[in-house]
């Protein structure tokens, strides 16, 4: 059994009280599954890359197999798309486990149970599944700062010609949650889920819901699009 580790990180002064809440994260799931952290890792610095994260950089050296780092979400580790999959991907082939409390479908455990999955499986279902967990993994990185704020402003621009279009007064469908932005995109890669729970958990209407579906899938095809190889 290896080492167990954590690390929060704030970009801004303005992020403090996040700072909080990522301290209060932490200390609860280290008591909750009765583990101590060898080493608490805080970074206090905007950072375009892992590059220039010196606090990242000396927990990624000290990293072995069997080791696990917790983070309060998967923003804290990067806000990097492209170049997060592949640090992730790294950490993963080293056999560092990842645990993201607020983002526990991309967490290492669930991940390598997915391709596990898939290496049981047929070659054409396996090369499809394997594109899912990428995908997956890239859609969370890339719901960093400016694309959660795209995602957002988008949302509110639709809703609103849809209430003018409906004759719906504003403000009567509330944003979607980052909790439910989740469970989507758990339904989208696991049909076993039923949309009829999805809508009782978070008190939606089903044209809510497929708003939101349409969107989040909207945006899977966008970003695989983005990132298919250019043969």
């Amino acid at each position: 059994m290896g080492n167990y580790y954590s690390y929060k990180r704030i970009s801004t002064d303005t992020e403090r009280q996040n700072f909080n809440r990522q301290i209060k994260s932490l200390e609860r799931y280290a008591k909750d599954h009765d583990i101590e952290y060898l080493i608490d890792f805080t970074e206090e610095k905007s950072a375009k890359n892992f590059t220039e994260r010196p606090q990242f950089r000396k927990l990624d050296k000290l990293l072995q197999a069997g080791d696990t780092v917790v983070f309060k979400d998967l923003y804290r580790f990067t806000r990097e798309a492209e170049n997060g999959y592949k640090k992730y991907m790294e950490w993963l082939d080293r056999g560092i486990n990842m645990v993201f409390l607020d983002n526990p479908t991309v967490s290492s455990d669930y991940i390598r149970q997915m391709m596990t999955t898939a290496e049981q499986q047929d070659i054409v279902t396996k090369t499809a599944m394997e594109s899912i967990i990428k995908l997956l993994i890239i859609v969370e990185l890339d719901r960093g700062e400016k694309q959660r704020l795209y995602i957002s402003q988008s949302i509110k621009d639709g809703i609103a010609a849809s209430n003018k279009r409906s004759g719906r007064k504003p403000g009567q469908l509330d944003k979607m949650s980052d909790a439910l932005r989740e469970d989507i995109l758990k339904y989208l890669s696991d049909r076993s889920i039923k949309q009829v729970d999805l809508m009782r958990k978070y008190n939606i209407s089903r044209n809510t819901l497929k708003k939101y579906i349409s969107y989040l899938n909207c945006t899977k095809s966008q970003l695989a699009r983005r990132l298919a190889p250019v043969t």
